[in-house]
């Protein structure tokens, strides 16, 4: 790669890194949470509806019923596993987020939901596990796809949460 070439990319890289202006307002604390997670679940719950009834070939009204479910199942389980994560990563010794500690989480995170979904969509859609586990592999990799798009676009819509709490205002609590 050309001196050229590294710079043009470091250069775009650091321009996804950079904080934008909101295009709507800025939206932080509680209010930000409250939002994105609403939003994220409306639309999730849109998609895997659909998504399931394509690949169960059963009706909408049927897929939508476990698509509020599985969403309702992810925020709960969410909240539970980020809680006790970290309250577990408080009592250690470094407090740094390393790679291993990541997978460790995204891991710890996203398997029993793996196990619980295709244990469900087996059940509910009466299907083999095997289809149920391509069902949830399918909804998996949509979601990862999707998820990062998201958060990108709300972030160009509401402007970048405040990560040190020395930027936070009182008036955004």
């Amino acid at each position: 790669m050309s001196k050229a070439e590294t710079t043009e990319k470091n250069s775009f890289l650091q321009n996804l890194n950079q904080p934008r202006a909101a295009i709507i307002f800025s939206l932080q604390g509680w209010r930000r949470k409250v939002l994105f997670v609403l939003s994220f679940e409306i639309m999730a719950i849109s998609c895997s509806s659909l998504g399931l009834a394509l690949m169960s070939q059963q009706s909408v009204s049927h897929a939508s019923a476990m698509g509020v479910t599985c969403s309702a199942i992810a925020v709960a389980w969410n909240w539970i596993f980020n809680s006790l994560f970290e309250k577990w990563e408080s009592r250690q010794a470094s407090k740094d987020r390393t790679l291993l500690r990541r997978a460790a989480h995204a891991l710890g995170f996203e398997i029993p939901l793996l196990v619980g979904f295709v244990l469900l969509f087996s059940w509910w859609f009466e299907i083999d596990y095997v289809q149920a586990l391509l069902m949830d592999l399918a909804l998996f990799a949509f979601f990862l796809i999707f998820t990062f798009l998201y958060t990108w676009c709300f972030d160009l819509m509401f402007g970048q949460p405040y990560v040190n709490m020395s930027e936070i205002r009182e008036d955004t609590l």
